[in-house]
């Protein structure tokens, strides 16, 4: 029996923002599955947090529509949206305690008996034996979660989450991702997220969409997204990658052959993205910088056959504790990354030449007319 589509917790359909002559967000098509955690990542300027205002009513689109479930909520005003949100600044009462802080917005809808509901939010954020303390006598991580109970103890449909971590450093940070995903698993609420961080992006979220100058550059879930990138954007954005600028030299049944130089590599038609693959035409092969084994340039013949292979020389290795990071010149491109994880292999000094070699079907391909360098923030000099 084929799977169901779950049911839309959030539905945009042709949204778009512009602000006189300035297009934030152009028109898009999106849903956000109920009860899942979903991202809107990007860096800043790409539309992202528009996106999310118009969602929380806060903005009110140029065009399109706004679905909550199977609800229009275009033309409402927030307060009438069954959604909440967290900010980065988390706005809370310093004269009220914790207990009171979360509570808030439950006296305010006029309801009298708020201890039992408080007590449980309290406790699945972890704060109940804090709950008499003021703002001012907890830490960063802890007002964090005061916030979040605050929003989650209204039962509302979305949570929406505007960089909610970003003032928290970086192993607290790392914690509370940990920690809002499990929040979120347990409540079961349509969590919709916005960030610049593309590993907060990765450990919380169910889906993601990369967003890139007010337009979805791709949309998956974060392995997916990861794995099979479609633009230069996302490869670089996501991640880091070595994108090889390379011509197609033929097929061979499933893979499309490439020549860079006198290196010759094999891409899968299955991971290819250009417009076209005729041959004489150009791809950006790409590589991701863990999928890559580098071997000293004189045990070359200890490498397997059937794998993909470039010359260099290390220029820079950098420790980092779990790998070393590797810069090496070669003549498919200037600077290839190498990340070797530290499990009692030999590190090599600046100087060597090596042979980098890797699986074939770890290679992706993207048009050759692409920036190279998009999504590294080296494409807006």
């Amino acid at each position: 029996m084929a799977e169901s589509t779950p049911p839309a917790g959030v539905t945009l359909r042709g949204v778009g923002k512009t602000f006189g002559d300035v297009t934030a967000v152009h028109p898009l098509d999106l849903t956000v599955p109920q009860g899942s955690f979903f991202a809107l990542l990007g860096a800043s300027g790409c539309g992202k947090t528009t996106t999310l205002r118009m969602i929380a009513g806060l903005e009110r689109p140029t065009t399109g529509r706004v679905l909550l479930g199977e609800r229009d909520v275009t033309a409402l005003p927030p307060h009438k949206r069954p959604v909440n949100t967290v900010f980065q600044s988390y706005a809370l009462f310093p004269h009220l305690d914790v207990s009171e802080n979360v509570a808030f917005g439950l006296r305010r809808r006029g309801l009298k008996s708020v201890t039992k509901q408080v007590t449980e939010v309290l406790e699945l954020v972890e704060l109940g034996h804090l709950a008499r303390r003021r703002p001012s006598q907890l830490s960063g991580g802890q007002q964090q979660r005061v916030a979040l109970a605050r929003a989650i103890v209204n039962r509302p449909e979305v949570l929406l989450l505007d960089e909610p971590l970003g003032a928290l450093d970086l192993k607290l940070r790392r914690q509370m991702q940990l920690e809002l995903k499990r929040i979120q698993t347990e409540v079961g609420i349509t969590f919709v997220h916005v960030t610049h961080d593309q590993e907060e992006a990765m450990t919380m979220a169910d889906t993601i969409a990369v967003m890139n100058a007010g337009r979805v550059e791709q949309l998956g879930a974060p392995a997916e997204l990861y794995e099979n990138p479609r633009s230069a954007f996302v490869a670089n954005f996501l991640g880091q990658s070595n994108l090889i600028e390379a011509g197609i030299s033929g097929t061979d049944g499933d893979d499309i052959l490439l020549s860079v130089g006198d290196a010759k590599l094999t891409l899968p038609k299955s991971r290819t993205h250009a417009a076209s693959t005729a041959t004489g035409g150009t791809v950006l092969a790409g590589i991701r910088p863990e999928k890559i084994t580098m071997t000293p340039r004189a045990a070359e013949a200890d490498i397997p056959g059937g794998r993909n292979r470039l010359t260099g020389t290390v220029v820079d290795a950098s420790f980092t504790g779990v790998s070393t990071q590797y810069v090496v010149k070669s003549p498919a491109c200037p600077e290839l990354a190498v990340f070797a994880q530290n499990a009692e292999r030999e590190r090599l000094a600046p100087g060597a030449d090596v042979v980098l070699h890797w699986d074939p079907a770890h290679t992706f391909g993207l048009d050759g007319r692409e920036d190279i360098d998009a999504g590294t923030g080296e494409d807006a000099v």
